[in-house]
Formats: structure tokens, C-alpha cells, sequence
């Protein structure tokens, strides 16, 4: 019969309690009210199942008239029809003898509607009985109330919501014979374990209390307040505007507000700076002042009068009639015309501003004119302070994200050093907040390990210059074209001076191409050939090539910028797929051991890292991670110079690269420097491998002119013997795991300034096709596999 199959009261519907009050009334001066009390003593006595209890609820069906006759008192046939009023059974959805208000409400609803209080807590439930015993058989004062619901659809399909009081003057609960004692230590005991269901049933066994009787249940319409609570309860979620439950939601909140069933919501945000209106980061919130655009200036979607009054004065505008307006306006005013664009009819326009701070607009709309106006605008007004704060908060929130992709992407602190700069940030507001000069005290390091490796690009200024003569070359021929034909239409000497300029320049780009080539012919195009250009330009014969000419340069660049365009893409392309390979790959590191990593792009990718317990701030470092993250450095370069082979056929330009890793055995300290945002190695002797690590992919092995870097190998540059048995160990080790060849060399370099006594393990590294691929190649095998 009733929700809950397990409770600490057997629940029965009675009304003995109610007739009782009437056995005080048989002796009455009033001869009604005693004509009336008998009538309903006699009814009791009639019917015994009446004031003994029942838990068939068809009994309520069966003897309906005489309940209601009972009940008559209770409920005043005079205020039926405004009062909403019930009688039912306690935390269940059993009602009987309603109001006609109430009975309309429920009709209104529609015949699938069943009724159903919105925030019972099931799982409390058994709990929440408990504490009613407590207070109606021993007398505790135990609140455990809170407002229980009815969420009830109008006609319209409009949410209404109604808070149930309960008037519990006709109820009785009555121990069983079994039922516990409960003692002074019991309670103290059950007031601290609300969440021990074992320990509440074994104090309340199920079924050990009798409730015995009826409540009546008087009901508000509270959807205003209601409403505005659940705007409050939205806008603190953890869930993001751009969510599309939370706007769905969102939307049917300001329905039930308004009571318009058509009504939606939307919101443009304001950028101060642009003087702007732009719409949320995500598809799911709408912007209707910006209908398609992502973003306008204020003043192409609103007129001057709107803007004072939205963005200047902070005040509400609403738009009763937009097809009135339109017409009166005579289609000049920009927001009506952007309105009926999308069959808008009327508008509410809430700024959402603190301090004269605008955030932007809430936009409120129907496709029903006269529905949304100034009057019922005022419904906003104690919903907005909510709106405003919570504005506020997801503003905050994304400046926040965007100074963390600035730091991301520009000034990145890594998280591995990160508590570090936090400790001192703290030290430095507390100085401030005690009214001290506070200065940031330097962030350094000491006793740390460092790691260099680089995959660089073999030939880059090669390919360079070659995509550099390519452009000028192609750029040159065709003003050369040009001012050959202007030269038969106009024999005019200062075009055979600038044929014969051009011709010196190609010959120039083709045997004796220099560092200052590119600007001296990228003048000589920008101030002598543009005016030629310019009057030639008006010969109809040579508009045709002119055009065709300016159509091969670049708008901005005011160049041929195809070979280099190619160029530059593919430095692009390689630095962000190797660097994004990196990060993934350094992510699992982090996990092995905590340590400071940091890369660069250039013709390639660098990478600097440092390991040591001054970064990692515990007492736990052990040599046995450094020989790890030495390991796993030397394997990563290795699959990234195979990833790089599997998607080079891919790039407008074949380069080849080459990897280096450099060893320092000896610790060093480490400072972060404020001026380069960046950190640096400290004291002379650390010094000196910053110099190695700038110098040394350029070095020769001795005795040669060949770079220690070469494609296809990876090259370990180091200065110790216990490096190199170390390093011996790893490939010897990535051998075993086809990572690396066989064919190890050991060579030593030639004498850098003020760097000596470098030496390099050389090997050929393994390559496959694709990541699916069960065959190793060595690079002269790939190359011949990817060009056949």
C-alpha cells in the first residue's frame, strides 16, 4: 500500500483522534455544533474501522461520504476553491478528501500525472521516522524538518511548484510491546550517527511503532520563490553553462518564473575591451542579439538608446511588441531587425553588471508579443543578484584559464617546481599584508641532475635558402615577362635598366647566393619595381599579366611565398607533432619521479630536465631515478625520431633529422632567472654546460669534417668513462628490444672553445613503416622502402 516497505511504524490511516475532539462537543450551548458532533460520534461508532485504522486505502474510497463529513470542519466549503488543502498519510503520496483548488490543480496536470512529493530522501527515510518517535513519544525536540514538494505541471505544461505543511494534531504512535526503551544514552548516542542505519534499526526495530491516524496537508504555491531558489541552486553547481542539461534545466526554470511555456534563454558576453559582444564558449547557451555571428560591436546590434540604457545605465529593456517596434522604427534599428530575423516577438534585455562593470547580457525571448514587458520584468529583479554572482564567478573562472594557457603556452612554471614558487608568492603577500617592503627572493635549486636532448633538423638553412632562391627566382621571371612587353610598347631605357637588374639578381641567386641576397632584391621589388608596377598598370595590354602577377604574391608579405610557405609549414608541422609527442610521453615519466622538464621549439625540439630531491621536495631521491630518467630519455628519442619517419612522406617538405643527447655526470644548481623567465645554471664551473650544450650539435668529429649528428644515428655526447659503461648498458639493453642497431662507434670530438675532451657513442637507430609494422629498418633500408 504505502512507498517505503521497511519503517519503524507500521503505518494505519484512523481518524479516532479527530473524532475524539468531537466528544467534547455532544454538550454544547450550540445545537448545531452538538447535533453535528453526535452525528459524527455515531458515524464512528457505525463504522468502527474508521477510528480502529485501516491500511487498505480502497476503504477511503468505500466510505468517502462519511469521511468527508467527518472532515467537513477541516476543510470549509467556503474556501475550497482557494485553499489547496488535503488530507493524507505522512511523507506518502496518499491523499483523500481534497480541496476543489487542489482537485483542479491535479486535473490540470493531465491524466499521466501521478503525484509524487518531489524531495523525500528514500535512503533517510527510515531515519527521519525514527527522529518522529523520538519527539512525539519521549519528548525530544529533534528539527529534522525540511520543505517537502509537489512538482505539479499547469494546463500550459508549465512546472508549478507547492510546499506541503503538515497539521500532525490527529496522529498518535504507539510502542509495541517490543519496541526498545529508549534511554538518555541512546539518544546521545543516535545524535551523532545519523548516517548508522544498523544502529537506528537496532534502537527502532522495523514495525515496533503503530502510526495511527491522518495529517492534513495545507499547500502553497511557492513556484516564485521556488524558482528563484533553483536559479540560486544552478548557477553554484559544479555544472558549466555550456553544458546542455544545465541549460535545458536553466531554460525550465525561468518557464516556471514567467509561467511562459515558449520562453528561452540567452546570453551574449561583453568584451570591454573590443567594446563587444561575444557569445559563450560552447554550442549549447544561444546568444540571440548575435544570432549566427560569434561576435558584434555593441553599437551594430543595438541603438544609441539601447546601448545607454543596457551598458551605461545597467538598466532592464524590454521589448513588448518587436513587430510593432519594427514598423515604427522603420526598419532602422538594429536589434529589432536582428530579432524578427529569428521570429522573436517580445525581448527582456538584463544587464548583469556590479559597479557599473558589465558582464554581459542576459537575454530573455518569446515568439508571443506582449508576453515579455516592463512589468513582468520585475520578476528578475531577485533572481539577478544570483545571475550576477555567478557571472561573476564563470568570468573569473575563464580569465583564470586563459592566464593559465598564457603560462602554458609563454611563461610556464612547471608543476614539478611549481610549490616552490607558490611557498615564496605566500612569503612575499604576507610580507606585503604586515605593511613590509617585500621583494620575491630568487627560486633556486641545488644539487640537481641535467638532462639535454634535441631532435634537429639536418639542413634547415639549406632547405631554406633553396625554398628562399625558388620564390625570388619565380618573382623575378615574371616582372622580367612584364617589363619585356612594356619595353615594346614604351621603348623607355629605364626598362632595359631594370631587365638587365633583374638578370643580375637571378644570376646572383643561382652561383652566388649571400646571407644579405633576400633584403637587397626584396628592396630593390619594394622601391623601384612597385612604382613601375603602379604605371604600368594602366597600359589595358599588360593589365592581364599584372594581375596575374600580383595574384602569385602574398597579401601580407608582399612576396612569392609558395616553397617557403612549404618550408615553413613543415618546421611547423614537425615542431608541434614532435613536441606534442614529447609532453604525452613526459606525462608517464612524471609518475616514475617528479623532475623539472621544460622544451623549445626551433629547428626541432630541446629539451632540458633536471632530477634531484631540491625539486622533488621529498627525502626519497636515489641515483637508481636518474639512471631511470636517463634511460627513458634515450628511448623516447629514439620513437620520436620513429614517429617522425612514419609521417614524414606526409610533409609539403622531405627533411631528415638527427637526435644528440648530452651527459653531465656532476650536480649543479639552478636559479630561475625574472628578467627570461626561465631557469639558468649558476656559478662558473656549472657554466660550462651551458656552453657545451649550445656548441656541440655543431661540432666535428676529430680528424674529420663530418658533424658528430647525423641522420639515421642517435649520438650521446659525454665527457666521462663511467658515462660512457653506463650509456654502453642502455643500448646494449635497446638492442635487445630492436630499438637501436648494432653498429656502435665511439668517437672523439674536436676541441670546442674553451670546451675539451668530448666524447660521442654513435648508433644507428630502428625504424618501422607504421607504429603496426613487425620489420626493422635502418635508415638508408626506410629510405629505399618509402620512395619505392
Amino acid at each position: 500500500m504505502f512507498n517505503y516497505s521497511e519503517s519503524p511504524m507500521a503505518l494505519t490511516i484512523s481518524f479516532n483522534k479527530l473524532i475524539e475532539q468531537y466528544e467534547n462537543f455532544t454538550n454544547s450551548d450550540d445545537e448545531l455544533t452538538a447535533k453535528r458532533a453526535k452525528r459524527i460520534l455515531q458515524i464512528g461508532k457505525d463504522i468502527p474501522v474508521l477510528r480502529e485504522g485501516f491500511t487498505d486505502v480502497s476503504i477511503l474510497e468505500t466510505y468517502k461520504d462519511e469521511i468527508h463529513y467527518i472532515l467537513q470542519d477541516s476543510f470549509s466549503p467556503i474556501l475550497t476553491h482557494n485553499e489547496i488543502k488535503a488530507a493524507s498519510v505522512p511523507f506518502e503520496d496518499v491523499v483523500f478528501n481534497s480541496s476543489e483548488r487542489f482537485k483542479k490543480i491535479i486535473q490540470a496536470a493531465g491524466n499521466q500525472f501521478k503525484l509524487k512529493i518531489k524531495n523525500m530522501p528514500e535512503d533517510d527515510f527510515y531515519i527521519i521516522a525514527c527522529s518522529v518517535i523520538l519527539n512525539f513519544c519521549y519528548g525530544y525536540n529533534l528539527n529534522f524538518k525540511r520543505p517537502f514538494l509537489y512538482e505539479i505541471p499547469d494546463a500550459n505544461g508549465i512546472l508549478r511548484y507547492y510546499k506541503i505543511l503538515y497539521n500532525a494534531d490527529f496522529t498518535e504512535i504507539i510502542p509495541s510491546e517490543n519496541a526498545p526503551k529508549i534511554t538518555e544514552d541512546d539518544y546521545n548516542l543516535l545524535l551523532d550517527n545519523f548516517d548508522n542505519i544498523d544502529l537506528w534499526k537496532e534502537k527502532f526495530p522495523p514495525n515496533s511503532y503503530t502510526y495511527k491516524g491522518f495529517v492534513i496537508s495545507n499547500i502553497f504555491d511557492v513556484t516564485d520563490d521556488q524558482s528563484i531558489s533553483n536559479v540560486k541552486s544552478s548557477l553554484i553547481s559544479e555544472k558549466k553553462v555550456n553544458d546542455e542539461k544545465f541549460t535545458k534545466d536553466f531554460q525550465e526554470i525561468f518557464r516556471s518564473l514567467f509561467g511562459i511555456k515558449d520562453l528561452r534563454v540567452g546570453f551574449s558576453s561583453y568584451n570591454k575591451e573590443e567594446n563587444s559582444f561575444e557569445r559563450i564558449f560552447g554550442d549549447e547557451i544561444e546568444s540571440f542579439l548575435l544570432d549566427k555571428t560569434d561576435s558584434s560591436k555593441c553599437h551594430d546590434v543595438l541603438c544609441d538608446a539601447s546601448y545607454t540604457r543596457l551598458l551605461e545605465k545597467n538598466k532592464f529593456l524590454a521589448i513588448s511588441d518587436v513587430d510593432e517596434k519594427y514598423t515604427l522604427s522603420n526598419c532602422k534599428v538594429p536589434q529589432l531587425n536582428i530579432f524578427k530575423r529569428q521570429g522573436i516577438k517580445s525581448v527582456l534585455l538584463a544587464p548583469i553588471a556590479v559597479d557599473s562593470n558589465l558582464f554581459g547580457i542576459l537575454e530573455i525571448v518569446s515568439n508571443k508579443p506582449k508576453i515579455l514587458n516592463s512589468i513582468n520584468a520585475n520578476k528578475l529583479v531577485d533572481v539577478m543578484p544570483f545571475i550576477v554572482s555567478a557571472v561573476k564567478r564563470s568570468k573569473r573562472e575563464e580569465d583564470n584559464l586563459i592566464e593559465a594557457v598564457i603560462q602554458q603556452e609563454c611563461t610556464s612554471i612547471h608543476p614539478s617546481v611549481h610549490w616552490k614558487f607558490k611557498k615564496e608568492a605566500k612569503r612575499f603577500v604576507y610580507e606585503l599584508e604586515k605593511g613590509n617592503q617585500a621583494t620575491f627572493n630568487k627560486v633556486a635549486f641545488k644539487n640537481v641532475y641535467p638532462l639535454y636532448g634535441q631532435i634537429d633538423i639536418k639542413g634547415s638553412s639549406e632547405a631554406r635558402n633553396w625554398a628562399t632562391k625558388e620564390d625570388l627566382t619565380v618573382q623575378l621571371k615574371a616582372l622580367r615577362s612584364i617589363l619585356k612587353a612594356a619595353l615594346k610598347i614604351e621603348d623607355l631605357p629605364i626598362y632595359q635598366h631594370y631587365i638587365y637588374q633583374i638578370d643580375v639578381y637571378l644570376e646572383s641567386i643561382k652561383n652566388q647566393f649571400q646571407v644579405d641576397s633576400e633584403q637587397q632584391i626584396s628592396e630593390f621589388l619594394q622601391n623601384d619595381i612597385k612604382l613601375v608596377l603602379e604605371h604600368l598598370d594602366k597600359l589595358d595590354s599588360l593589365k592581364e599579366s599584372i594581375e596575374s602577377y600580383y595574384q602569385g604574391i602574398h597579401n601580407e608579405l608582399n612576396i612569392v611565398y609558395q616553397s617557403r610557405k612549404k618550408y615553413d609549414d613543415t618546421i611547423s608541422m614537425i615542431n608541434k607533432q614532435m613536441a606534442a609527442l614529447l609532453d604525452k610521453k613526459q606525462e608517464e615519466a612524471q609518475l616514475m619521479y617528479p623532475h623539472y622538464f621544460e622544451r623549445f621549439k626551433t629547428d626541432g625540439v630541446e629539451h632540458n630536465m633536471y632530477i634531484g630531491e631540491s625539486i622533488s621536495k621529498e627525502d626519497n631521491f636515489n641515483q637508481i631515478y636518474l639512471y631511470n630518467l636517463r634511460l627513458w630519455q634515450l628511448q623516447v628519442m629514439c620513437e620520436m625520431e620513429n614517429a617522425y619517419y612514419q609521417i614524414q612522406p606526409n610533409y609539403p617538405v622531405k627533411l631528415d633529422v638527427a637526435s644528440m643527447i648530452l651527459v653531465f655526470s656532476q650536480p649543479l644548481s639552478i636559479s630561475f632567472r625574472m628578467d627570461e623567465k626561465q631557469f639558468d645554471v649558476d656559478g662558473t664551473y656549472n657554466a660550462r654546460y651551458e656552453i657545451v650544450k649550445k656548441r656541440v650539435d655543431k661540432a666535428f668529429i676529430k680528424g674529420t669534417n663530418k658533424r658528430v649528428t647525423d641522420k639515421g644515428k642517435i649520438s650521446i655526447i659525454y665527457s666521462q668513462k663511467q658515462d660512457e659503461i653506463e650509456y654502453l648498458r642502455y643500448i646494449k639493453f635497446l638492442q635487445a628490444k630492436k630499438y637501436l642497431d648494432t653498429d656502435v662507434e665511439i668517437v672523439e670530438l674536436q676541441d670546442l672553445q674553451a670546451v675539451t675532451g668530448l666524447k660521442a657513442i654513435r648508433v644507428s637507430i630502428l625504424y618501422h613503416k607504421t607504429p603496426e609494422d613487425k620489420v626493422f629498418y635502418t635508415y638508408e633500408d626506410l629510405m629505399k622502402e618509402i620512395r619505392t
